[in-house]
């Protein structure tokens, strides 16, 4: 038994679930009080984690413990400040120029992990495992489904990945190789193009290339994919459909995605908050206090929605929203919530005492 290992682990006080489903956790390290990731895996291969943590790759968290126990692999890692693109793609407006960005540095850590002797595999290529930093840039996370690439094995024997973004060799009819990621990143890109307000058909070629069914139709290499990537810079149609998303951000949280569920669970809230608005009722009312009290009710409604979901990323005028540890930010959420409360309650209070 590695006590050492188990002894380094137990440095760690967990002091919130992340996905209790997954096993993430946030910790601290009870020394240095700095912030990290706790996982505990049930599916993993050693031998890559444990170049993870001696190598240090630009856009990978770096792991500084790894402890190996009854079939699973506890590991502490780099916490990363940021939202994941599944976030990010829900609540902010997407540009042609940002999906050239990430696609080229994603394509920048795979050409680093693919380049490697074997070569490592992520095969787990998605929007909740790429998180967005404060400053822009991205991070691959989560291999549990990772894999060297070997010659020896003919087909993949187990299916990991996520169904939608797991290339067909996933599924075993052969062995993943750099395409099986290459993949992935056609089916990110064809999604990330769907939610640019404009269509932009030139990306069509790109994502066809990417998501053949036989690995040698699609793009040679990551390298390959950013050079047809950044061709679209100088593309007038990939300039020119920026501009319309200045107003995607005025659409109301729920709607942004075009997201048939989401848009039916948005319309039911909004429903919900005029109708109970309507039957809002207040002692000895005139009709002009009536309505100002129905006003101001659906304002509060809408002042929880509006931080929730950071419409017109509202977040932005309070720093604590912005800050790098999770718990921090639920807390400048809920003091954003509070003050618009209190804002609206004050406009009650001013125009109560005008009529």
């Amino acid at each position: 038994m590695d006590y050492t290992g188990r002894l380094a682990i137990s440095y760690y006080n967990t002091i919130a679930t992340i996905n209790s489903e997954h096993k993430v956790y946030l910790v601290q390290h009870q020394e240095n009080k700095k912030i990290f990731i706790k996982k505990v895996l049930d599916v993993y291969n050693l031998h890559i984690y444990e170049y993870l943590q001696s190598h240090c790759i630009t856009g990978v968290p770096k792991l500084y413990e790894i402890y190996e126990e009854n079939g699973q692999l506890t590991l502490i890692e780099e916490f990363i400040s940021g939202v994941s693109l599944r976030e990010f793609m829900d609540t902010q407006t997407i540009s042609s120029d940002f999906i050239i960005r990430l696609i080229c540095e994603l394509c920048d850590i795979l050409g680093t992990l693919h380049s490697l002797n074997p070569p490592i595999i992520h095969r787990d290529i998605k929007p909740s495992n790429i998180i967005i930093t404060p400053d822009n840039h991205v991070v691959l996370i989560d291999f549990n489904a990772a894999k060297y690439l070997t010659d020896r094995e003919n087909s993949d024997t187990v299916l990991l990945g996520t169904k939608g973004y797991a290339a067909p060799e996933q599924y075993g009819f052969c062995s993943s190789t750099p395409q099986t990621d290459i993949y992935a990143l056609g089916i990110l890109l064809k999604e990330l193009s769907a939610a640019l307000p404009v269509s932009l058909n030139i990306l069509d070629s790109i994502i066809d290339k990417c998501t053949q069914m036989n690995p040698s139709d699609r793009m040679e290499n990551v390298y390959k994919l950013k050079a047809d990537i950044k061709k679209l810079k100088q593309s007038k149609v990939a300039k020119q459909s920026v501009k319309p998303a200045k107003w995607k951000k005025f659409i109301p949280p729920g709607f942004r995605t075009k997201r048939p569920w989401k848009m039916l669970i948005a319309t039911i809230g909004y429903l919900f908050i005029i109708l109970t608005s309507l039957c809002l009722q207040v002692e000895n009312p005139t009709p002009i206090t009536l309505w100002a009290n129905r006003i101001i009710f659906i304002l509060v409604m809408l002042s929880v929605v509006v931080c929730c979901f950071n419409y017109c990323d509202i977040r932005r005028f309070m720093p604590l929203c912005m800050n790098r540890h999770r718990i921090i930010r639920y807390l400048g959420v809920f003091l954003l919530c509070l003050f618009l409360i209190n804002l609206c309650v004050l406009l009650l209070v001013i125009a109560e005492s005008i009529l």
